[in-house]
């Protein structure tokens, strides 16, 4: 296995895993505990080893749009389908833009975004009932979402970048759960997987403002933070750490998602929050800031076998 860095003082909580392909090669990718004991339940994320992308996507990469040879983005999907046990047009993907559009997809929109072309845009959360589809998302440093609803048999992926979290994409995807399906929030299972952590991600004044103003109330951000401090989730409860010059702030993005999902009513106990950090693992993780851009997307797959 790859000597991954993990985020200082976090609990572990990524499981490394790989397999070995029928083509003879090996993949490596990430799974959560919580999401790996429901039954029925496959879901993985992907990390740079084990695909056939070149140069800048090398080598797993599942983007279209980052100036990689369709044919080897297409080979990879072929390669996490079969770690999934399907073929590649089972996947159905968001068409990300930073919102906190969510759509309900079927059986009609098998293949979306890989086989055939989406019929929709600017969807950065995706909810099903339908077995058999791979949800698919995709990060190089923002915050990719599971939601398993066990008793209702639902599950979504969302697309969580600093943007998302401060519009409460969780919290929508809760919501939309419920609404579509009946769920109810504290029946779901959800993780927090892998993006940029807090000693990586300094960000202006103006955005520190947005988390502390428009991110729900002080009191209830104090709250969710303290609880996540408690329950061992996180080693300071501090969603924002003074950055390295003046009017620079240290975010927690992994927190931040916490408070979206306490909010929502989404339990501490069925909660797994990831411990490692894209841009202190280039080599394993695609990280858009590590790398200046020139990078390509990993994946956060999810479906109901």
């Amino acid at each position: 296995m790859y000597p991954v860095i993990r985020a200082k003082n976090r609990t572990e909580t990524l499981v490394q895993k790989e397999k070995r392909l029928a083509c003879g090669d090996w993949v490596e990718y990430l799974t959560f505990p919580k999401l790996s004991a429901i039954e029925g339940i496959e879901h993985l994320f992907t990390t740079r080893l084990g695909g056939v992308s070149k140069g800048d996507c090398a080598t797993l990469n599942f983007s279209f749009t980052r100036g990689d040879d369709r044919s080897a983005v297409l080979e990879n999907y072929d390669r996490m389908g079969e770690v999934l046990g399907v073929e590649k047009g089972a996947f159905v993907t968001t068409d990300q833009t930073h919102t906190k559009n969510i759509r309900v997809v079927t059986k009609e929109d098998a293949g979306k975004g890989v086989t055939c072309n989406r019929d929709y845009t600017d969807i950065d959360g995706l909810i099903t009932a339908e077995k058999g589809l791979v949800l698919s998302c995709f990060t190089a440093d923002c915050v990719p979402v599971y939601f398993v609803d066990p008793v209702k048999e639902v599950i979504g992926v969302a697309h969580s970048g600093w943007r998302g979290t401060v519009a409460g994409m969780g919290a929508r995807m809760v919501e939309r759960m419920s609404q579509e399906f009946g769920c109810e929030p504290a029946d779901i299972i959800a993780a927090i997987g892998p993006s940029i952590c807090q000693d990586c991600y300094e960000i202006s004044e103006e955005v520190a403002e947005l988390f502390m103003q428009g991110f729900w109330s002080a009191e209830k951000i104090e709250e969710y933070c303290r609880e996540a401090y408690e329950a061992g989730l996180h080693p300071t409860g501090k969603l924002l750490l003074p950055g390295k010059e003046a009017g620079k702030y240290q975010l927690d993005l992994w927190l931040a998602n916490v408070v979206v999902l306490r909010s929502a009513g989404i339990l501490l106990k069925n909660l797994d929050v990831t411990d490692i950090c894209t841009n202190c693992n280039p080599e394993y993780l695609f990280s858009h800031r590590a790398s200046g851009g020139k990078r390509g997307n990993l994946g956060a797959f999810l479906v109901m076998k």
